[in-house]
């Protein structure tokens, strides 16, 4: 069996599941972005608490 030729304009399904995996794919790095420079920012800030060795802090 062999598949209809396409329209020359193309299937509207396709290009609206094409954008929607594209914006899916974006807003994922993004997230990703995100939680990456979060979490530099919050080892950043745990290697300049001065209160680490204070008094108190003992496990």
């Amino acid at each position: 069996m062999t598949k209809s030729p396409r329209n020359p304009q193309g299937d509207p399904r396709e290009a609206r599941l094409k954008a929607a995996l594209r914006a899916n794919l974006a807003r994922r790095k993004a997230q990703g972005r995100a939680r990456a420079a979060e979490e530099s920012q919050d080892e950043q800030q745990g290697q300049q608490t001065p209160d680490q060795g204070a008094p108190g802090n003992e496990d």
